[in-house]
C-alpha cells in the first residue's frame, strides 16, 4: 500500500481548472498546486487569472493563467492544447465554470437559458470530449465535473434554467464514467451547497432574492454556516488523487446536510 502522503500527492500532474481564478475554482486551484500539481487557471477574467497565478507562484508552486470562455469550442480546444504544449500532457480537468442568473421562467428569454446551457452544461461536455483524447493517449486522467445540490433538489425560484443545466452535468457525469473507465479515465462530480463567493453574494443582492429567503436558505442548513471555497478544494484533491482509486460516475454532496431537511 502507498503511504498516506503519496496518495495525496499529484506531485507534477497536470490539471486544468475552469473558471479557476477566483470562488470556488480558485479553492480548488491552491489546494491543487499545494499538492504539486502543474495547474492552468482557464477563467474569461484573464486578469484575475493572472493575479491568482502570480500568487501560486510566490508560494514556489506551479500555475499559469490562460483566457477561456468556455461557452466556446475554439476556446475549449485551445485550452487543452494549451496544457500540452505548456507542460507536455493533461492528467486532470475540474469543469467548475458556471454561471446562475436569477431570473422567473415566465422573465426568461431563449437566449437567457441557452447561455447558462452553454456555460454550464455545453462546456463540460467539450472540455471533457477534448481532454479525454489526451487522456486516452496517457491511459489516464481524473475528471471532476462541479454540479450543486441543485443538480439533486431546487434550493430556491428562479433557477430553472441552472436546476436544469446541473441536472444535465450529473447525467452526463455518469454515462461519460461510464464510456471511459475502459481507458482508465475517472469522472466523478461534486456537489456543492451553499458556499461563500463573489457570485453567491452578487447574486443575494438581487432583485428576486429577499432577505427572508436568504435567511430561509440558511435555516436548512444543520451546520447553520455557509460553506468555505476550500471545502470544495478540499473534495476536488481527494477525487484527484489516489484517494479517491476506486471511485468513477460518484457525486459527492458538500452541502453542510442542507439536504437533509
Amino acid at each position: 500500500m502507498k503511504p498516506r502522503a503519496d496518495l495525496l500527492s499529484i506531485k507534477d500532474k497536470v490539471a486544468i481548472v475552469t473558471g479557476g481564478a477566483k470562488g470556488i475554482g480558485y479553492g480548488i486551484v491552491y489546494r491543487l498546486a499545494e499538492a504539486g500539481a502543474k495547474v492552468v487557471i482557464a477563467d474569461i477574467d484573464v486578469n484575475t487569472a493572472i493575479t491568482a497565478a502570480t500568487t501560486l507562484r510566490q508560494k514556489g508552486w506551479t500555475a499559469e493563467p490562460i483566457k477561456v470562455d468556455v461557452a466556446s469550442e475554439k476556446e475549449i480546444s485551445h485550452m487543452i492544447r494549451f496544457a500540452q504544449e505548456t507542460f507536455g500532457r493533461l492528467d486532470i480537468l475540474v469543469n467548475n465554470a458556471g454561471i446562475y442568473p436569477p431570473k422567473p421562467v415566465e422573465q426568461m428569454s431563449e437566449d437567457d437559458f441557452e447561455k447558462v446551457m452553454h456555460v454550464n452544461l455545453r462546456s463540460v461536455f467539450l472540455a471533457t470530449k477534448y481532454a479525454a483524447q489526451a487522456m486516452k493517449e496517457q491511459k489516464s486522467g481524473k475528471i471532476i465535473n462541479i454540479t450543486s445540490i441543485d443538480a439533486l433538489h431546487p434550493s430556491m425560484i428562479g433557477l430553472a434554467h441552472y436546476d436544469a443545466s446541473k441536472h444535465g452535468v450529473w447525467g452526463f457525469t455518469k454515462n461519460s464514467a461510464l464510456e471511459l473507465a475502459k481507458y482508465n479515465i475517472w469522472v466523478n462530480a461534486i456537489a456543492p451547497g451553499g458556499i461563500t463567493t463573489p457570485g453567491v453574494q452578487a447574486m443575494n443582492q438581487g432583485a428576486i432574492q429577499s432577505a427572508e429567503a436568504v435567511e430561509q436558505f440558511m435555516a436548512k442548513i444543520p451546520m447553520h454556516r455557509m460553506g468555505e471555497a476550500d471545502e470544495i478544494g478540499k473534495v476536488a484533491l481527494f477525487l484527484a488523487s489516489d484517494m479517491s482509486s476506486y471511485m468513477t460516475g460518484s457525486q459527492i454532496v458538500v452541502d453542510g446536510g442542507a439536504l437533509l431537511s
